[in-house]
């Protein structure tokens, strides 16, 4: 293939682990910038030196300046995104803006979301949210018709991701958003899967509410999950989930809230400053790239890996268009979680979900001779039953 062309690989040499396994997990966990080491040292350093003085120089104003590296990524502008500590909580932030007493209350999602986000709203059924869940047929896709018709008159919310956790299959959400404005309702779009893998530009999609985090594709680690709220809509709610770095003037300790007009509005209280840091180089290796370089070579190393799975008869949970997929192939074959566990034990790092199988997931930083050698350790262990040492094990965390 065209892995001694690729220039992208050069970045090979800024992440550590590459040099000791085969990793292929970046839909989990991306892979750890070198910087990230001397970022943390900075932040060490300054609370060494500076101590309770680090406030005022960068860490106050860290959550939203941070934000600013994501510009190129979702085609954001400049102070319109705030960081927070998961996906989870920054959707709860976004979900205590809203009442569900009136006759506009409904929720509308996929049985394909991630189950963190679907136990949240589950949840606001005790507030009075009426749940409509739009289900898959095939275990890949949601069919965009049923799904758009679903959204009606009472929706409130519409919950989304714009990539698929399980198939990486991407969804319409264009169409989605152009739905649910058109009936009043506001779309809360979870583009974990997407950033960092996908060109996004959120002021041309008109997309409401963005979530997503730089865990996985954009190489941050966890604890740096980040909220867009659309500037002409930010104002307009107020959160319950608050604190007091969304008050106008956090350092008066007034007894009443006054909300801020900015991205901070969004946030409640003292920042997880470390995980911050840590996410930095990843932004910054990620914008300096551009990701319709990285989605080039996605959708070029995502097809070979689908030529190569096939050639050895796996069965595949992924979109037959090339243009529906994301980043992820996962690979189905007899025994697939015992497969995925002897994969790792011989450092070929993936994961597995089930209803899905193995999950494979190359970056820019993944050559094709490793999409190459999984698939012939794949085929090895299946031919020499060496999966069968794992059987019978739980399911771990990968």
């Amino acid at each position: 293939m065209a892995s001694e062309r690729d220039d992208l690989l050069g970045w090979r040499s800024e992440f550590p682990i590459l040099e000791k396994c085969v990793y292929l997990i970046s839909n989990s966990l991306g892979a750890m910038p070198r910087g990230v080491q001397a970022s943390l040292r900075e932040y060490a350093d300054m609370w060494a030196t500076r101590g309770v003085r680090a406030w005022g120089d960068s860490w106050w104003e860290m959550p939203v300046k941070l934000g600013d590296l994501l510009c190129p990524i979702l085609g954001c502008g400049p102070g319109e995104v705030s960081f927070h500590q998961n996906v989870t909580l920054a959707e709860a932030v976004v979900l205590s803006c809203f009442d569900f007493s009136g006759p506009r209350r409904k929720v509308v999602y996929t049985d394909m979301e991630f189950p963190s986000v679907r136990y949240l709203y589950q949840a606001q059924k005790e507030r009075g949210a009426e749940i409509c869940v739009v289900n898959a047929e095939n275990g890949v896709t949601v069919d965009l018709a049923r799904l758009l018709d679903a959204i009606d008159e009472r929706t409130l919310l519409v919950p989304v991701s714009h990539v698929l956790f399980k198939s990486a299959c991407i969804m319409d959400a264009k169409a989605i958003i152009r739905r649910a404005h058109g009936v009043g309702a506001l779309v809360i779009l979870d583009v974990y899967q997407s950033a960092g893998i996908l060109p996004i530009d959120v002021k041309q999609l008109d997309a409401d509410f963005v979530i997503g985090g730089c865990l996985k594709w954009l190489c941050g680690g966890p604890g740096a999950a980040f909220l867009y709220v659309r500037p002409n809509l930010r104002a307009r709610f107020e959160p319950k989930l608050t604190g007091w770095m969304a008050h106008a003037d956090s350092f008066a300790f007034e007894p009443e809230m006054r909300f801020r007009d900015d991205a901070f509005r969004y946030l409640n209280g003292t920042p997880h400053v470390p995980c911050l840091y840590a996410a930095r180089p990843g932004l910054e290796i990620l914008g300096k790239i551009g990701a319709e370089r990285v989605r080039a070579k996605s959708m070029r190393q995502v097809a070979y890996l689908i030529e190569l799975a096939r050639a050895q008869g796996f069965a595949l949970t992924v979109p037959e268009k090339p243009e529906e997929r994301g980043g992820t192939v996962a690979v189905n074959p007899p025994h697939a979680y015992e497969v995925s566990r002897e994969l790792i034990r011989r450092e070929f790092i993936v994961d597995y979900r089930p209803g899905a199988g193995v999950r494979i997931s190359p970056h820019f930083y993944t050559s094709d001779e490793e999409l190459e050698a999984i698939i012939r350790e794949m085929r090895q262990i299946i031919d020499t039953r060496a999966y069968e040492k794992h059987q019978g094990q739980r399911a771990h965390v990968t």
